[in-house]
C-alpha cells in the first residue's frame, strides 16, 4: 500500500476540481496553484514518488503535460485524451506509462477492439485502465467522458480479471466523493480489496489519516492511494505532504508484481 501522487492539469494549470461538476464550462474548483506542472514534477522526483498520475482534463494542457515528464522522466503515468495515434508519442516525451479510459469505453460499453489495438500500439506492461466508476442501481459502473457519461461496464470480479490481461494496473476514481473531502467510498474500497487481480490506486474522498487507515482495512492494504484535495500541498489542511512521504518510506514491497520502477 502506497500514496502515489497526482498533477491534475485544466486549462493547462495545476488544479482541484470537484469530480461530479467536471466539465469544460463550470467545473467547480477547490484549488489553483501558483506553481508550474513541473515544480510538482521535480518535488515527486526528489522524494521518489513514482507511478503516479498526469491527468489532461479536457484541452489546452499538453505543454503544461509535456513539461512535467520532462521533469520526471518515467516517473508519472499519463492520462486524458489517450489513444493509439499519440500514445508513443507521450512515452517518448517522458511517460511510464498510458492511462486510458475513453478510447476503450465508449458509446456506454467496453469496446474490446479498442482496447486489443491500444495493447498493440504500447504493450500491456506500459498501458493503465482508469477504471473510475459511479454507484447506478446498486453496481458501480465505469464512468467516461470527464465522468459525464456512464457505461454498462460493472466494477466486478469477472470484469477485472478479464482486463488485468490487457493492462499493468488500475486506476480507479469514486467519482461521486472526488474532490469533496467529506469520506472514501468504503464499499468500493472493500469490493477493491476483495476482487482487484493487479496493482490498483484507489482515488476520492481522502480527507485525512483515518480515511487512509480505512483504506488498509477495508482494502486488505493492497491498495495504492492518492489524495487531492485535503494535501497541504494543494491548499487542503487534512494532510501533510510530508507525512505521506513518511508513509511510503515504511511500506514493504507490495505484493503484486507491477511496472514500477
Amino acid at each position: 500500500m502506497r500514496f502515489r501522487p497526482c498533477i491534475d492539469l485544466h486549462q493547462g494549470v495545476v488544479k482541484q476540481i470537484v469530480g461530479s461538476t467536471l466539465n469544460d464550462d463550470d467545473a467547480r474548483t477547490n484549488f489553483t496553484a501558483q506553481k508550474s506542472p513541473a515544480h510538482f514534477a521535480r518535488l515527486y522526483a526528489r522524494d521518489k514518488l513514482d507511478g503516479g498520475h498526469v491527468i489532461m482534463l479536457g484541452p489546452g494542457n499538453e505543454e503544461a503535460a509535456s513539461a512535467a515528464l520532462a521533469a520526471y522522466p518515467g516517473g508519472l503515468h499519463l492520462g486524458g485524451g489517450m489513444n493509439p495515434d499519440n500514445a508513443a508519442r507521450w512515452l517518448e516525451r517522458g511517460a511510464g506509462a498510458i492511462i486510458v479510459t475513453s478510447f476503450v469505453f465508449g458509446d456506454g460499453r467496453l469496446h474490446r477492439e479498442n482496447l486489443e489495438e491500444m495493447v498493440r500500439s504500447i504493450g500491456r506492461e506500459r498501458l493503465v485502465l482508469d477504471l473510475s466508476c459511479a454507484r447506478r442501481d446498486g453496481r458501480y459502473v465505469v464512468a467516461t467522458n470527464r465522468w459525464q457519461q456512464f457505461t454498462d461496464f460493472e466494477i466486478q470480479q469477472e470484469n477485472l480479471e478479464f482486463l488485468a490481461a490487457y493492462c499493468s494496473e488500475f486506476l480507479i476514481h469514486a467519482t461521486e466523493v472526488e474532490g469533496k473531502q467529506q469520506g472514501i467510498d468504503a464499499e468500493l474500497v472493500q469490493l477493491l480489496g476483495a476482487i482487484a487481480p493487479l496493482p490498483t490506486t484507489y482515488a476520492g474522498g481522502i480527507s485525512n489519516l483515518e480515511d487512509i487507515e480505512t483504506i488498509a482495512h477495508l482494502g486488505q492494504e493492497r491498495l495504492d492511494f492518492t489524495v487531492g484535495s485535503a494535501l497541504d500541498l494543494f491548499g487542503g489542511a487534512g494532510l501533510r505532504y510530508q507525512s505521506l512521504v513518511a508513509f511510503n518510506q515504511r511500506q514493504p514491497a507490495s505484493d503484486f508484481p507491477s511496472n514500477r520502477s
